[in-house]
């Protein structure tokens, strides 16, 4: 426990100062980021050895976190790029004499859109408004999943008697869950007290929710990558923590989500 807390505060000490610095700074960082995770659900799925999709995967992913790929590569947008890359890596099963086999196309490609879609939309969410607004939402999210786990550990520990969902993550409690999301919604209205949203109470309450639930529906996807595959952590960048995707599972999860939520909230308002 005390490698997990000691690991947490330097991560925590690490990555802060890039979300408030913000700009090119931080979008480097999240490019290493996540091409540190997308290697790890590669080692997980055991095909690494295949250098040149995986490379190109790779340089692909960074074309995904771009807002617009044509500025770099005119008259192609994401889906253009993703489809030749589709082309290239059914091609390559061929080339590979069936060693890359089909099953893993297409595990690069749904870890590659997994992945990138995650870490777009975190960059996006940091450069959405203004530069204090962009900090806040991010900080927002970041503050209710960190809530959630914190309330669902202390929780699940004091009170957890009823298995979430054990066949995919055997210590987390529907007691956990339910404090997890507790735990969100104080944090969530004492962030909105402190720097408020344009947005009624109640719709900063019911966003916080579905941010925790779909928060731990993002981690219970990891956990399952990981028992399927037969690995403990994603990786071992960070002791008592594991990889990168162990970290960031749920904020990969939400983000998309929670795009989509503000514009269905724009749209009707």
């Amino acid at each position: 426990m005390r490698q997990r807390i000691q690991t947490a505060i330097i991560a925590f000490i690490i990555f802060i100062p890039f979300v408030v610095i913000g700009g090119d700074i931080f979008r480097v960082f999240i490019y290493l980021l996540a091409s540190l995770a997308f290697i790890e659900l590669i080692r997980m799925r055991k095909i690494g050895s295949y250098y040149i999709p995986v490379i190109l995967a790779i340089v692909l992913l960074w074309f995904l976190l771009l807002n617009d790929p044509a500025t770099v590569l005119p008259g192609f947008g994401k889906s253009e790029i993703i489809m030749i890359f589709v082309i290239f890596l059914l091609t390559y099963t061929v080339l590979a004499k069936n060693k890359f086999a089909f099953d893993d196309a297409g595990f690069i490609l749904l870890a590659l859109i997994y992945v990138g879609m995650g870490f777009f939309y975190l960059v996006e969410t940091r450069d959405a408004g203004s530069n204090v607004q962009g900090l806040a939402n991010l900080l927002y999210v970041l503050l209710v999943i960190w809530a959630t786990d914190t309330g669902a550990y202390f929780f699940g520990r004091a009170f957890g008697r009823r298995k979430l969902w054990p066949e995919i993550s055997p210590n987390k409690t529907i007691e956990g869950a339910i404090g997890g999301i507790l735990l969100a919604c104080v944090i969530g209205i004492l962030f909105h007290m402190v720097h408020p949203f344009s947005y009624d109470i109640m719709i900063i309450i019911a966003v916080t929710v579905l941010v925790s639930v779909f928060g731990q529906i993002g981690d219970l996807v990891e956990s399952a990558f990981k028992r399927y595959y037969g690995v403990k952590d994603s990786g071992n960048i960070l002791p008592g923590h594991g990889g990168i995707l162990d970290r960031l599972d749920s904020l990969l999860f939400v983000l998309p989500l929670l795009h989509f939520i503000l514009h269905f909230i724009q749209f009707f308002s």
